[in-house]
């Protein structure tokens, strides 16, 4: 074994990425699940001695320890933000407040299209978007009945919406969350830096959309009045939940937008709402909803990518991206945003922006911070933002997609990605325009 395990240092930068390379292609071709893959791939790295066992060497600390490579900062927000949204979504107020805006819009369908993507994307920038999505469906195939339309624009509008509204917050993507932990960035900060740019692509995305489906989304008076007529009297099923819930999810908002003046960090913030919601609920049921294979999969994939750090490949690539753009913070930066945008829709987002995020981590060490402020940004922006250019570029448009063909609606793979590439493309060309004005100007 000792040979073995100086075979493996000798050559570490190439074995580490390799294996990670690996996982990416078999993350891509989804034969086996995610978490497996990942996991898989932590274990080997592991045992080949690319990262190390032991917590504490003869000089102290040990920094190549396989766990210090786990950004717990993301699993805790994670695994806390799921259990708040999981317990205040059983009460029923989400759906309860899309039906009375569907009400408002008294079943116009160009306004009902416009009310659920606008409820998406908010609701996306402060729930995880598999949530968001799973809590519109049945709202939006209970629409498109009473006006007998076809739900397929509404749920690919719906995609669309998820993603750039996920874009806007920390909360709102995970890759969001890997790059406010790397990066430093507070909840705020994510605001201040997306919200405006999130918004001026939502209304150009919804405008695009439009003309696309204007001739599908037509229905008569007599139906359009059935939208008025919704019952929502009994959607509320738990007064004391909401009650509770509501104040808790309230002041854990509030936490992270106060972090700059208490600095206390976002996942502790979630991790003390979590605690108190969960003192009036059975933790064994609550469990049961929380996403383990996403956090496990997270796991797994910081610890591969952490001996590929280890090894010095990350700073390879960092080398890499200086040499190519000649040092340019304004070239590294827009071929960030584009890479990123091209490559999330048709590979798994987190994987990547758990890549990318160490690399530009790597050229803020040899740079300083004012350079890679701007790549920070067009790393969330390519990430999220890029999810749009395939049905499979996120959980989200999976989710959407299985239940749609369930229904008896399918959105064919290409058909989506006529759509998504135009919707990329206005969504990578605003970002742009809005990085060089707020950054290089």
């Amino acid at each position: 074994m000792e040979h073995f395990y100086t075979l493996v240092q000798n050559h570490a930068v190439m074995i580490s990425a390799v294996i990670l390379i690996f996982a990416y292609i078999l993350i891509a071709l989804e034969k086996l699940p995610k978490v497996t893959i990942a996991l898989l791939g932590a274990a080997v790295v592991v045992f080949s001695g690319l990262v190390s066992q032991e917590k504490i060497v003869e000089t102290g600390l040990n920094e190549l320890y396989f766990i210090n490579f786990v950004d717990f900062n993301v699993i805790f927000l994670l695994v806390s933000m799921m259990i708040i949204v999981n317990i205040t979504t059983r009460c029923g107020v989400f759906k309860w407040i899309a039906i009375e805006l569907l009400k408002m819009t008294k079943g116009r369908p160009l306004m009902v299209l416009i009310v659920l993507s606008f409820f998406t994307a908010i609701l996306s920038a402060f729930l995880d978007n598999v949530t968001t999505v799973i809590l519109i469906m049945p709202i939006t195939f209970v629409v498109a009945k009473q006006l007998d339309l076809n739900p397929i624009p509404l749920l690919i509008s719906e995609i669309f919406a998820s993603n750039i509204g996920g874009t806007a917050t920390l909360i709102g993507d995970p890759p969001n969350i890997i790059i406010g932990s790397a990066a430093g960035f507070s909840f705020m900060d994510f605001i201040l830096e997306l919200t405006i740019i999130c918004f001026i692509i939502m209304v150009a995305v919804l405008a695009y959309l439009y003309l696309c489906f204007k001739k599908e989304l037509k229905t008569t008076e007599e139906k359009m009045a059935t939208i008025s007529q919704l019952d929502n009297s009994k959607t509320i099923t738990d007064y004391a939940l909401l009650k509770r819930s509501m104040i808790v999810l309230g002041l854990v908002i509030l936490g992270f937008l106060t972090h700059d003046i208490t600095h206390i960090a976002t996942c502790i913030i979630a991790f003390i709402g979590a605690s108190i919601l969960l003192l009036f609920e059975n933790p064994e049921e609550t469990f049961k909803d929380v996403e383990w294979n996403t956090i496990f999969f997270f796991i797994g994939l910081f610890i591969i990518i952490g001996a590929f750090e280890a090894a010095g490949g990350i700073k390879l690539m960092a080398d890499w991206l200086l040499r190519v753009t000649a040092g340019s913070q304004k070239i590294a930066s827009f071929v960030i945003l584009w890479a990123s945008g091209i490559l999330s829709g048709i590979i798994d987002n987190i994987p990547y922006t758990a890549t990318m995020a160490p690399m530009i981590h790597e050229i803020e060490i040899e740079k300083g911070r004012e350079f890679v402020l701007p790549m920070w940004w067009c790393l969330s922006l390519g990430a999220c933002l890029g999810g749009n250019l395939t049905i499979i570029g996120a959980a989200a448009n999976v989710i959407v997609s299985e239940n749609a063909a369930k229904h008896g609606y399918p959105i064919q793979f290409l058909k989506f990605m006529k759509y998504g590439i135009v919707v990329v493309f206005i969504s990578l060309t605003l970002s742009s325009a809005y990085i060089w004005i707020r950054h290089f100007m």
